[in-house]
């Protein structure tokens, strides 16, 4: 009798508690590495879904590079005559292009994750932070087209190698965390506010024009530049452009103050995202 009752007390389920988390286990980063592989293929089937149904498919990696490079070097150069500090103005451009075309895609995609996935979120649970971080992730492919069509162009105009392009890495990791920050402020906003899925090329397009894409820092006046500095993007394409082709200056302290920017950005906003995610289903 006493054995059955051992028995029947071995067997019992455990009690599983759940409590709130606090501090940096509230933002479930855990659960999101757990959740890797979730990750990589939310990242291509968005890859996949921005060029579904177009007659040149991923063709458009490369394409819209070139493209861009065309038009801004006969508009810019060819007609403005805007300075590119010595540089062939089209691979000037190109090397803006490659984290300049991985930031806008990135946000984009980022951005508007938790509507374009909804009916995924409300039949499946997995750590809804991985939406975002797979839009922004998927933005690296067209950051690898981009790099591939500037190595043809550095070949063929035939630039030196140079020390400093070691510290691409640098640049580029401070262009993902600041397209992710970005990123999840956006997808938190757009789940309240439909108006922002309007708002974001608008928004885009301004930054831009803000950032040294077409045109070199040298061009914006003097008592603007610090502040002007301060935008991420404008110390990322500075730093592409100082790494591959020693047009630009070597990096400053500007460089920390917009790198603290970004972590707080980020911080911040996978907080703010991390409260809005519980009612995301009721509120879409």
């Amino acid at each position: 009798m006493s054995s059955t009752t051992m028995g029947s007390e071995h067997h019992q389920p455990p009690t599983l508690v759940i409590q709130r988390a606090h501090g940096w286990s509230a933002l479930g980063l855990a659960d999101v590495w757990e959740y890797r592989e979730l990750l990589f293929f939310l990242a291509w089937r968005e890859l996949q879904g921005a060029y579904r149904q177009t007659a040149l498919g991923l063709s458009w990696l490369l394409l819209r590079p070139i493209i861009s490079t065309v038009l801004m070097t006969f508009v810019f150069s060819g007609l403005l005559n805007v300075s590119s500090d010595g540089a062939p103005y089209p691979i000037f451009v190109l090397s803006a292009m490659i984290p300049w075309n991985f930031f806008t895609n990135a946000v984009t995609r980022s951005s508007r994750s938790l509507v374009d996935n909804m009916h995924v979120i409300s039949k499946v649970y997995f750590p809804r932070m991985i939406v975002p971080i797979a839009g922004t992730a998927s933005g690296m492919v067209d950051f690898a087209a981009s790099f591939l069509v500037f190595s043809v162009a550095f070949i063929l105009y035939r630039l030196p190698l140079r020390l400093e392009m070691m510290m691409l890495p640098v640049f580029t990791v401070l262009a993902f965390t600041f397209a992710l920050a970005v990123g999840l402020w956006l997808a938190t906003l757009s789940v309240k506010y439909r108006d922002v899925s309007f708002a974001i090329n608008f928004l885009l397009q301004a930054l831009m024009y803000l950032s040294p894409v077409f045109y070199s820092v040298s061009e914006v006046p003097n008592w603007l530049r610090p502040l002007y500095t301060l935008n991420p993007m404008t110390q990322v394409i500075e730093g592409f452009r100082w790494s591959l082709l020693g047009t630009s200056s070597a990096p400053t302290v500007m460089l920390l103050f917009s790198s603290l920017l970004v972590v707080v950005g980020l911080i911040s906003g996978a907080f703010v995202f991390r409260r809005t995610e519980r009612t995301v289903v009721d509120i879409l």
